[in-house]
């Protein structure tokens, strides 16, 4: 009885010993003796001590920092250039074995591939297309990572380019350069609004000449045709009396300056003014 207690007490130790647990963020590889022997999903797993162990590996996303480096660029400018790789190993069983036994600590593999890979990438580039095209460095980064490490079982999500800072003369001038062509930019704006503010002010003096020009042609057809109405009632009434005309005229220039004048007794000349002013004679028997 007391052998079967100890054996019992020893194989609970056992299997308590045994017991591992994969969270639901790992992937176990168990391996028997050093060799694969099963793969571990999330939640309770067994493996016998001593003879088998579990390696976890994480299959979330990670970042990893390719590190600040001095990169020559095509114009013999030295640029310091860090970017970022986000990838994950991928949850399948070939992956999660092809990220342990196809590479040699993948994180570190990542990070001299990316430094290599700008190195190449930015050499053909002068320091100004590389500041204007990082979006087709980050696509050229990408696809060369995800090119090298698909038989690592890595999946390369995004690669971004943290920075790529000249020398700091460089970034001098360049900020010079920057400031001197944001100045020209506000000049010509100033100069465009300028240009506008008078091209309004040419043209309200042209309108507003136009409207000075087209009173004056009304007044000139005004007086145009107040001198026709007086040549009509000239033709009407005093047609072979100029004598009687010349008169009018002398009466009309006295009455303006208030002169006190005898007006003559002239039946014909009398009539005239009565019928202008709008009166009818009396005819007589």
């Amino acid at each position: 009885m007391a052998a079967l207690l100890w054996i019992g007490i020893a194989a609970v130790v056992v299997f308590l010993a045994g017991i591992r647990i994969v969270r639901p963020t790992h992937r176990g590889l168990i391996e028997r003796l050093g060799k694969y022997n099963r793969f571990a999903k999330p939640g309770l797993n067994w493996v016998f001590p001593v003879v088998e162990t579990i390696h976890q590996v994480n299959v979330t996303e990670q970042m990893v920092d390719a590190a600040p480096q001095e990169i020559i660029t095509n114009d013999n400018l030295n640029a310091r250039v860090d970017a970022q790789v986000y990838f994950r190993v991928k949850e399948d069983e070939t992956s999660v074995k092809a990220s342990q036994y196809n590479v040699n600590k993948f994180q570190w593999q990542i990070v001299n591939l990316a430094r290599t890979t700008l190195r190449n990438i930015i050499g053909t580039l002068t320091l100004k297309s590389a500041n204007s095209e990082r979006g087709k460095i980050n696509d050229e980064l990408l696809k060369t990572l995800a090119s090298e490490t698909g038989r690592w079982g890595i999946d390369i999500v995004r690669t971004e380019l943290k920075e790529i800072d000249p020398p700091k003369d460089v970034q001098e001038t360049m900020n010079k350069v920057v400031k001197a062509e944001n100045e020209k930019i506000a000049a010509v704006d100033f100069a465009t609004a300028r240009e506008t503010v008078a091209d309004g002010d040419r043209r309200a003096d042209i309108k507003k000449a136009e409207g000075v020009r087209q009173a004056k042609i009304l007044e000139a057809q005004g007086e145009a045709e107040a001198i026709r109405l007086v040549n009509e009632a000239a033709e009407r009434y005093f047609v072979g009396n100029a004598q009687i005309l010349r008169r009018l005229q002398a009466l009309e220039t006295a009455l303006q300056s208030n002169a006190k004048i005898i007006v003559p007794s002239d039946k014909d000349l009398v009539n005239v003014i009565g019928e202008m002013a709008g009166i009818v004679p009396l005819k007589r028997d």
